[in-house]
């Protein structure tokens, strides 16, 4: 079966994984809260929501453990993701598998343990919802159910999320999107101290395309601007649509003159081009550039790029300021 194929390909596997771009992120109330339930539902001290990486097992909500994760041969849930259906585990130290493992003969003393695995609609097994206890037990068929419907909630709320990052009209992240990038390149630019740059940017005068055009020309322009952006992303760089006509481009590892340059290339490109053929409509924008060393929040350093942003707007549109 192509699906069981699925199984063996973990180059497939790793690309489903990082699709949903949610390793590293902060804690989320929607999957604490199916974990908690899983707690009290199957009446364990431990619940977890494991996505495996390559080297790695790492929880993206963990009730009832007080680490973030573990080496990936070390994993229960490793083994969990080999299969189609749950594994019940009703003693470790009498499973061959899992007697020498160091969960099991130290910290936490894992005994017990109830895994499913988190499948996506195109098949990977990418990680897996799972119960843990402390003294032996089997689990029921009851309890295996109720976890299987609860691992569907977190696929469910891993695709909502995903989906939720994606701007409909003009591909492009939304604005939640948009910040979950710069929270991660903060992150890296606090471990690397090298500089990367933030570039905002709205249309001029775009109330008038839809005054003059109406919403249909206004949606063609958005959608235009984002593919003539597009196509000047270097590889690692984010488009996202912040709202209305404002747009953020992250650029990571470039310095303020390097930003500087590309949004100047950007300007003209858009400048030299109708982003609507019939009516042929021009349009111009303004752009804003915040290059920071690593030690802004999201928040601050848009901030900044909009500070620049509404400079350039203020001293005649058409044009690029820098923060």
């Amino acid at each position: 079966m192509v699906e069981d194929a699925k199984l063996a390909d973990e180059a497939g596997r790793i690309a489903a994984l990082h699709r949903y771009e949610v390793l590293d992120t902060p804690a989320e109330a929607p999957f604490d809260r199916i974990t908690k339930l899983v707690q009290v539902v199957l009446d364990v001290p431990v619940a977890t929501v494991t996505l495996i990486d390559t080297d790695r097992q790492w929880f993206k909500s963990c009730i009832g453990l007080a680490k973030s994760g573990t080496p990936r041969e070390e994993a229960f849930c490793d083994h969990t993701i080999r299969t189609r259906g749950p594994m019940n585990i009703p003693d470790a130290t009498l499973d061959s598998r899992f007697a020498g493992n160091v969960s099991v003969t130290g910290e936490p003393h894992i005994r017990s343990y109830l895994g499913v695995p988190l499948s996506t609609p195109d098949g990977y097994n990418i990680g897996a919802l799972c119960a843990i206890d402390m003294r032996p037990r089997e689990f029921t068929a009851e309890q295996t159910a109720v976890l299987a419907s609860f691992a569907s909630l977190v696929v469910d709320e891993l695709e909502l999320r995903r989906i939720a990052q994606t701007d409909h009209l003009t591909g492009a992240a939304t604005r939640r999107g948009f910040v979950h990038e710069l929270e991660k390149q903060i992150a890296r630019m606090r471990r690397s101290g090298r500089p990367s740059a933030l570039v905002m940017l709205d249309v001029d005068h775009f109330k008038r395309v839809n005054d003059t055009y109406g919403h249909p020309t206004e949606d063609a322009v958005l959608r235009n601007l984002a593919g003539c952006i597009g196509g000047m992303l270097r590889k690692g760089d984010v488009l996202g649509r912040l709202g209305g006509e404002e747009f953020g481009i992250l650029l990571p590892d470039a310095d303020v003159e390097a930003a500087f340059a590309y949004a100047e290339r950007v300007r003209e490109a858009v400048r030299a081009r109708p982003l609507v053929e019939e009516p042929a409509l021009g349009v111009t924008i303004s752009l804003g550039v915040s290059a920071e060393p690593g030690a802004a929040t999201p928040e601050a350093w848009m901030r900044a790029a909009d500070g620049a942003l509404y400079e350039a707007k203020r001293t005649g549109r058409d044009r690029t300021c820098l923060a």
